[in-house]
């Protein structure tokens, strides 16, 4: 079996771990990055603080690891975006987080295309997806260079290449969800016809080669992260669902070999392609989950994540929050949405603000998982969750209580790299069955349900009519 460094970058820094050929892990490391949250939405990132952090942490990893890398993959943010001199390799911009909102007008420029976009994407008119924030770059801050997603100058850098995987690019607004290729009717009506479009390849195959971790070594197995983590976590049927509970929290379902469109307002976008044959996938985002807790912390209510339980009241005294500081997504797709906390007395005190904000990420992902039940016509019977925050017990019963089912938490912190290893083997062994990639994994822990389903349904109902408030 093959030994892979599976960089994971992410929104809050980048984690490379080296995956050993009997599936142990034989080397970690991480580098914290920060993004920088700006007036009026936007949420930018330096990109070579980016680049630094892949060569750092992958190295970092490659140094503990006494078995020799034979192939490199990256997972991505698959949304964000910057401009770059292709030539150079030298960012012209900064990185445009996934985050940023700041590319509602170029939306609402196109909101009579709405429905043209949403059918032939898959994917709700948003400043969320990459197209909007490349024309928004493009009008505002340069028009040098090519606009792409950061996998792509990531990818340029380590391996001089220019391309993307088909998981990223379906996150565009522009590709065609039933051709999986980039749709020139939609690059004219972003205003992007004239770009330089990366060549998009399957999730099994090699991009390049790299000298960046030392030996000449392969580079594939791409694909975002979110779609890593379904893939870890062994979603591999249509009807598998997981959510990932990192900077936001990202509710996935495998939808199949269909290129099905969503009735519920979610995301319909390529989950992985493997040998040319796509696998789709629903997905619903709550944009703020670990960034919600960090406003906590920011507010001096608790010093870490660490100390949610602790500081989580037992009920939260009729406090709500609809913690949308970057906007709301599914159903409700409102970019310009705030955040709010209601029901709040001279007895409220930050125990039960803490325990709010919990309950309402809580309600949000609850609210995902209803929608992916009624697009299939069957509600959830199961969810499987990782990320950083379901260290949260409280969180995580919160989840179970709402959603009325059982929560499955995946054993390892490393869902994501452990997905793109998985993709990464079989680039590099085309005969290699993708069940066979997956590493098998039991839950560490299983949430069930404590809450009445009639308390579930009271809470959900007031927490809805405050969001739709917003």
């Amino acid at each position: 079996m093959t030994t892979v460094l599976a960089i994971d970058q992410g929104t809050s820094g980048t984690k490379a771990i080296v995956v050993g050929p009997d599936d142990e892990i034989l080397g970690l490391a991480e580098v914290t990055i920060r993004p920088r949250y700006l007036p009026g939405g936007g949420v930018e990132q330096d990109p070579q603080a980016l680049l630094d952090s892949v060569l750092t942490a992958g190295r970092a990893a490659i140094a503990q690891s006494p078995t020799p890398v034979d192939v490199v993959t990256l997972a991505n943010q698959g949304e964000t975006v910057l401009a770059w001199d292709p030539v150079t390799g030298a960012p012209l911009s900064p990185m445009i987080v996934w985050q940023d909102r700041r590319a509602d007008s170029v939306c609402a420029g196109l909101s009579r295309q709405a429905a043209t976009i949403a059918a032939r994407t898959g994917l709700v008119l948003d400043p969320y997806f990459s197209a909007p924030k490349q024309a928004w770059l493009r009008r505002n801050v340069t028009a040098a260079g090519v606009v792409t997603t950061s996998d792509t100058w990531l990818l340029h850098e380590l391996t001089g290449e220019f391309v993307t995987d088909v998981s990223t690019a379906s996150r565009s607004l522009v590709t065609d969800l039933d051709t999986t290729d980039w749709d020139d009717d939609l690059l004219e009506l972003f205003d992007l016809e004239s770009e330089a479009r990366p060549r998009i390849l399957g999730n099994d195959e090699i991009a390049g080669h790299t000298d960046a971790f030392g030996r000449r070594t392969p580079v594939g197995g791409l694909v975002v992260d979110q779609q890593a983590a379904l893939l870890a976590e062994s979603c591999l049927t249509a009807g598998d669902v997981k959510c990932t509970f990192g900077t936001g929290a990202f509710l996935l379902a495998n939808t199949g070999r269909t290129a099905t469109r969503s009735a519920a307002g979610l995301a319909a976008s390529v989950a992985w392609s493997i040998k040319g044959d796509p696998t789709y996938c629903f997905d619903g985002q709550v944009y703020t989950a670990a960034s919600a807790v960090r406003w906590l912390e920011q507010l001096g209510l608790i010093g870490s994540a660490a100390e949610l339980d602790g500081a989580a009241a037992p009920d939260a005294g009729g406090v709500l929050c609809v913690p949308a500081f970057a906007g709301l997504a599914a159903p409700w797709w409102r970019p310009d949405a705030t955040a709010t906390l209601t029901g709040m007395t001279l007895s409220t005190g930050r125990e039960h603000i803490v325990l709010a904000v919990l309950q309402g990420i809580a309600a949000q992902v609850a609210e995902l998982g209803r929608l992916v039940g009624q697009d299939a016509a069957v509600p959830l019977q199961r969810l499987r969750a990782d990320g950083g925050l379901t260290r949260s017990r409280v969180l995580m019963q919160a989840v179970a209580d709402l959603m009325q089912i059982p929560i499955d938490i995946y054993p390892s912190p490393h869902a994501t790299p452990l997905g793109a290893a998985a993709l990464a083997r079989m680039a590099m062994d085309p005969t290699l069955e993708l069940p066979d990639a997956v590493i098998a994994w039991q839950p560490v822990t299983t949430y069930e349900p404590q809450w009445s389903a009639a308390r579930a349904t009271d809470f959900r109902s007031r927490w809805m009519s405050a969001a739709v408030s917003r």
